[in-house]
């Protein structure tokens, strides 16, 4: 599954950066959502499959929270850009005349450039967290990858300004990219419902059938490990839920967006032409 995920990601990556056709908004927002994800399964599936190897299951405290640093990178780097995917499919939807002008190319790089620093901060904030325990060892965490909010769990002591910075990290990170999500699509539905032919209104929304699915798969799997974790005390159901968030959902992205999109199917059947 972990080849399956790395190999398909890259195939969108190469596709989009060998097709001119494909330097579009859409297909450079899809390739750093590609590039993420790689990322992102590459922060916890290569120790778990060490650790199956060798029959470990240490970490060290430095390994473990630079792992739930990265982690956290790549998977709010994730949530940035279905964000800023949403505003696309919404700029291109509500204001079709004015979008070569608003998604222009330094516009585009400064979305992504944002997402990343908006990440980058979310994980120093969980790091600022966490750091504020006193050195612990000999931890069992019931998890192959270092969750956050396993690792703030383990904090005992009902401290007042972790709580507020907790509370914080979950507003700014968790509520405004859903919230910006929501909302590109309450106003797509809105313009949708506005055009008259039943041919147009579908075409509209299979535009924004991909995305929906991977928006769906992704917090839908986020919020199975968040409930798992916090509410079930079955360390099985925590790990399945895990390994479908973590990997699973990764590797159905590229197949979400090959199967349902033309541009990428063509792209890559002439790109294996010339190869082969």
């Amino acid at each position: 599954m972990y080849l399956v995920t790395v190999v398909g990601n890259l195939l969108i990556i190469v596709a989009v950066s060998s097709d001119s056709h494909l330097y579009t908004p859409m297909y450079f927002f899809l390739s750093d959502l590609s590039l993420a994800d790689i990322c992102f399964t590459s922060t916890t599936v290569p120790k778990l499959i060490v650790d199956i190897q060798s029959d470990s299951r240490v970490i060290s405290y430095v390994s473990c929270l630079t792992q739930m640093s990265l982690f956290i990178i790549f998977i709010c780097m994730d949530a940035m850009l279905l964000t800023v995917m949403a505003y696309d499919q919404f700029v291109a939807i509500c204001h079709p005349l004015q979008y070569l002008i608003i998604m222009n190319p330094r516009h585009c790089v400064f979305l992504v450039v944002l997402s990343f620093l908006f990440s980058i901060l979310d994980s120093q904030l969980h790091n600022m967290i966490v750091l504020q325990f006193t050195y612990f060892k000999d931890v069992i965490i019931s998890n192959f990858f270092r969750y956050p909010a396993l690792l703030l769990n383990l904090d005992c002591s009902d401290n007042f300004s972790s709580n507020i910075l907790k509370y914080i990290a979950a507003v700014l990170f968790g509520f405004f990219p859903i919230s910006g999500i929501f909302l590109s699509y309450y106003k797509i539905i809105s313009s949708i419902l506005r055009i008259p032919s039943k041919g147009g209104k579908f075409k509209a929304l299979s535009a924004c059938g991909s995305h929906l699915s991977v928006v769906c798969l992704f917090y839908g799997t986020s919020s199975g490990v968040y409930f798992s974790s916090a509410v079930s005390q079955s360390p099985t159901y925590c790990l399945g839920s895990s390994v479908i968030y973590t990997l699973v959902t990764r590797m159905l992205n590229p197949f979400i967006y090959n199967l349902r999109n033309r541009d990428i199917k063509s792209s890559l059947s002439r790109l294996l032409s010339r190869k082969f």
